[in-house]
C-alpha cells in the first residue's frame, strides 16, 4: 500500500523540453516577447506600410510629371495654331495674298517661318494646289503620306483652323527639304528588351502641323499651313525637362529625363548613352511598347530606360487621325530614391537595437525577481514529493505576493506533515474494512455465477426455438416443390409415368433435402458430432440446379429469366446450403413479382476485403422493400409478407453465408424492385485459411 498522505505525481519533463516549459523561461518569453517579437512585427508592418507609400507617392509624382509635359505639348500646338491663324488674318499677309503675285507671297512667307521659328509654311488653293512655300521649292504632296493630306489641312480648306500630330515619310519631307529629311533620320541603337526589329534606320518624321483657312486674290478660298519637326528637336524636349524637373525638383544624384518617341523609337530625348551622348535611336522595351501602343494605356511604374531603372511614366500620342503614333515619356532615376529608402530602413533597424540593448538587460533583471523565488518553492515541492516532509522554502516574508506566496506554503507544509499521521491510522482502519468487504463479495459472486448458469441455459432453450421454428420453414419449402412438381406431373402425364422420369427424380432430391436440413438441426445442437461436409463449388452449377427447382414458380408467374455466369473461381461453401440460401432468395423474388417481371441471376468475381472470392446476385422487378424496413430483412421472425410468411428464411440464409465465411447484403428501392448479393471467399484461398 502506498504511504498514506502522498500522492504520486506524473513524470515531470527533462532536457531542453523541460527548460522550455519552466517557469523561468515563461517569464523570460513574457519578459522579452514585447521587445524581440512584437515590436519587430509592429515595425515591420509600419515599415511595410511606409515603403508601399513610398513608392505610391514616386508614382504620384512621375504621374503629375507626366501631365505637365503633356500640357506643354498641348500648349505648343494651340500656340502654333493662335499663331498661324493671326498671321492668316494680319492685314500684311492679306495685301500680298491679294496682290497675286506667288514670289512676293513666298518671300513673306520665307520672312515670316524665320521669325516664327516654322520648319515649313506655305499657301494652298481651295484645290489643295501650292500657290507659295517655304523653304524655297517645297512641294507638299497631297497624296497619302504628304503632309498637305492632313485632316488638319482638310478641316481648313473647308473653313476650320486647328492643330496636330502627323507622322511625314522620308520621302515626303524630302519634298519638303532635304534638310528636314536630314533631321528626321535616326539610326536605331540596338536596346535591351526591346522588341527584335530588322530596320536599321528610323526615316519618318513627326511634326506638329496647323492650318488655318485664308483668302487669296480674288477672293478665292485658301488654306495657310506651318509645322515643326520633333525629330531631334532637342530644345522643344529640354524644355519639357526643365519645366518638369528645375531645380530642386528631385533629390541630389536623381536625375529627369523626358523623351518623345515614333512608335517605338526616341526622337527627342535627354536621356544619355555615354559621354553626354544622347540615346536618340534606342527604342522602349517590349512591355511598355505593348502596353502604350498596343493598348492605348497609360504606364505609371518603374522601367529599365536604356541603360538604368527610372520611375516613369508613358502615354501615347495620337495624331490628327486618331491613331497611335508614339509615346510621351518623363522619369527620374530610381536609385536615389532606393538609396534613401535603404538609409531610412537601416537607421529604423538601428534605433531598434539600440533600444533593445538598453532594455533588455532591464527587462532580465525584472524576471529574475519574479523566477529565483518561484524557483526556490518549485524545489521544495519536488523534495516533499520525494518524502521529505520536513522540507521548507526558507523564504523571509516580503510585501509582494510571491513572498506571501511562500510564506503560506510553509505554513501548509506544517499542516501537511500533522495530517499525514491522521491519515496512517485512517489507512489501518481502511484496511480492515476493505478484508471485510472483499468477502462479502466473494460470496455475492458465488451467488451471481449460479444466476449465470440459469441464464446461460435460457439462451440454449430460446436459441433452440428458433431453429425449431426454422426446421419448420424448411420443411415447408421443399414440400411446396414437391407438391408442385406433382400437379405438373399430374397436368401433362396423367397415367404415363416414362416421360416424367425428371420430375420423380426432382422428389427423391427433395426428400433427401429434408434429410439435410434435420441433420442440420443436430449439427446445431451437437456440432462436433454432425459437422456439415463443405466442398469447392462451381456458383453457376449451383444457380442452375436452384433454377430447375423453382423453374415452374417462375412459369406460372410469368417471370423471365436472365443470367449472366461470369464467376470462373470456386467457392468454399456446402453445395446444399448454397443451393438452400438460393432457392429461398428466388422464392422470395417470385413473391415479389405476382404479376410477373424479369428476375436476374448474375455472378462474377470479385474481392472483398484483399481477399479473393465470388459475388452471387439475385435481384428482381418487383414491388421492393420500404427503406424503414431494409435495416431488419435479416432480423428472425420479420416478414412482410403478413400472414403468408414465418420471417426466417433470410435469417437463416444470412447464417449460412456467414459460418461460410462470406457475407449478404440487399439493395432495394420501394417500386423499382431489390436486389440481393451474395458473397462468398474463394475455395483455395478458404482452404489455406
Amino acid at each position: 500500500m502506498a504511504e498514506a498522505g502522498r500522492t504520486e505525481a506524473g513524470p515531470r519533463p527533462t532536457g531542453v523540453l523541460g527548460r522550455l516549459g519552466s517557469v523561468r523561461m515563461r517569464l523570460l518569453a513574457i519578459a522579452l516577447l514585447p521587445t524581440l517579437i512584437i515590436l519587430p512585427l509592429v515595425l515591420l508592418l509600419v515599415v511595410g506600410w511606409w515603403t508601399r507609400q513610398f513608392d505610391r507617392l514616386l508614382i504620384s509624382k512621375v504621374q503629375g510629371d507626366l501631365t505637365i509635359a503633356r500640357q506643354y505639348l498641348d500648349r505648343l500646338m494651340e500656340r502654333s495654331d493662335e499663331t498661324l491663324h493671326a498671321l492668316g488674318d494680319s492685314v500684311a499677309f492679306e495685301k500680298v495674298a491679294e496682290g497675286g503675285d506667288p514670289a512676293a507671297l513666298a518671300a513673306f512667307l520665307a520672312a515670316r517661318r524665320a521669325a516664327l521659328g516654322l520648319d515649313f509654311l506655305y499657301v494652298l488653293d481651295a484645290r489643295g494646289q501650292v500657290v507659295a512655300a517655304s523653304p524655297p521649292g517645297a512641294r507638299p504632296d497631297a497624296a497619302a503620306g504628304g503632309v498637305a493630306s492632313s485632316p488638319v489641312v482638310a478641316r481648313a480648306l473647308k473653313g476650320e483652323a486647328g492643330s496636330g500630330i502627323d507622322v511625314v515619310g522620308p520621302r515626303a519631307l524630302a519634298r519638303l527639304s532635304p534638310e528636314l529629311e536630314a533631321r528626321a533620320r535616326v539610326d536605331l541603337v540596338p536596346t535591351p528588351g526591346a522588341v527584335p526589329t530588322a530596320r536599321t534606320e528610323e526615316g519618318r518624321g513627326m511634326v506638329v502641323q496647323s492650318a488655318a483657312p485664308v483668302r487669296l486674290a480674288g477672293d478665292a478660298r485658301g488654306a495657310l499651313v506651318g509645322g515643326v519637326l520633333l525629330n531631334g528637336n532637342l530644345d522643344f524636349i529640354d524644355t519639357i525637362n526643365d519645366l518638369v524637373y528645375g531645380r530642386g525638383a528631385l533629390p541630389a544624384g536623381s536625375e529627369g529625363t523626358a523623351t518623345l518617341f515614333l512608335d517605338d523609337v526616341r526622337i527627342s530625348t535627354n536621356v544619355r548613352l555615354f559621354e553626354g551622348k544622347r540615346a536618340l535611336g534606342t527604342r522602349v522595351s517590349g512591355e511598355v511598347r505593348a502596353a502604350v501602343l498596343g493598348e492605348g494605356r497609360v504606364w505609371h511604374d518603374r522601367a529599365f530606360v536604356v541603360n538604368d531603372w527610372y520611375i516613369s511614366a508613358y502615354e501615347p500620342i495620337l495624331d490628327s487621325a486618331g491613331q497611335r503614333v508614339g509615346m510621351l515619356y518623363v522619369g527620374f532615376l530610381e536609385a536615389p530614391f532606393l538609396a534613401l529608402k535603404r538609409t531610412i530602413l537601416i537607421a529604423v533597424g538601428i534605433a531598434f537595437l539600440l533600444v533593445a540593448a538598453v532594455t533588455i538587460p532591464i527587462l532580465l533583471r525584472w524576471a529574475a525577481g519574479i523566477f529565483r523565488p518561484l524557483e526556490a518553492i518549485n524545489a521544495t515541492i519536488s523534495r516533499v514529493e520525494e518524502g521529505n516532509l520536513s522540507a521548507r522554502t526558507g523564504l523571509a516574508a516580503k510585501a509582494d505576493e510571491i513572498g506571501r506566496l511562500a510564506h503560506h506554503l510553509d505554513a501548509m507544509l506544517d499542516l501537511l506533515r500533522q495530517r499525514d499521521g491522521e491519515l496512517r491510522r485512517w489507512a489501518d482502519e481502511l484496511d480492515a474494512r476493505v478484508a471485510e468487504r472483499t468477502r462479502e463479495l466473494e460470496a455475492a459472486n458465488a451467488e451471481l455465477a449460479a444466476a449465470q448458469k440459469q441464464l446461460v441455459m435460457s439462451g440454449k432453450l430460446a436459441a433452440i426455438g428458433e431453429i425449431t421454428a426454422g426446421i419448420a420453414h424448411e420443411i415447408n419449402n421443399p414440400v411446396a416443390v414437391i407438391q408442385g412438381n406433382l400437379d405438373v406431373a399430374r397436368e401433362l402425364l396423367g397415367l404415363a409415368a416414362r416421360p416424367v422420369r425428371t420430375e420423380f427424380n426432382l422428389i427423391d432430391q427433395q426428400v433427401h433435402r429434408i434429410h439435410i436440413i434435420v441433420s442440420k438441426l443436430l449439427q446445431f445442437a451437437r456440432p462436433g458430432e454432425f459437422a456439415g461436409a463443405r466442398d469447392p463449388v462451381l456458383p453457376a452449377e449451383v444457380i442452375g440446379d436452384s433454377l430447375l427447382l423453382v423453374q415452374h414458380l417462375l412459369s406460372r408467374a410469368e417471370i423471365a429469366v436472365e443470367r449472366q455466369d461470369a464467376a470462373s473461381r470456386l467457392v468454399f461453401m456446402n453445395r446444399v446450403e448454397l443451393q438452400q440460401v438460393l432457392i429461398n432468395l428466388m422464392v422470395n423474388a417470385a413473391h415479389a413479382m405476382p404479376g410477373g417481371g424479369t428476375l436476374t441471376l448474375e455472378s462474377r468475381d470479385m474481392a472483398r476485403g484483399g481477399r479473393p472470392g465470388v459475388a452471387i446476385l439475385v435481384r428482381d422487378t418487383g414491388t421492393g422493400i420500404p427503406a424503414e424496413h431494409l435495416a431488419r430483412v435479416f432480423d428472425p421472425f420479420f416478414t412482410t409478407k403478413g400472414q403468408g410468411g414465418t420471417g426466417l428464411g433470410l435469417s437463416i440464409s444470412y447464417t449460412l453465408v456467414e459460418r461460410a465465411g462470406g457475407a449478404m447484403g440487399v439493395e432495394s428501392a420501394e417500386g423499382a424492385g431489390s436486389a440481393f448479393t451474395v458473397w462468398l471467399p474463394q475455395a483455395a484461398d478458404e482452404a489455406q485459411a
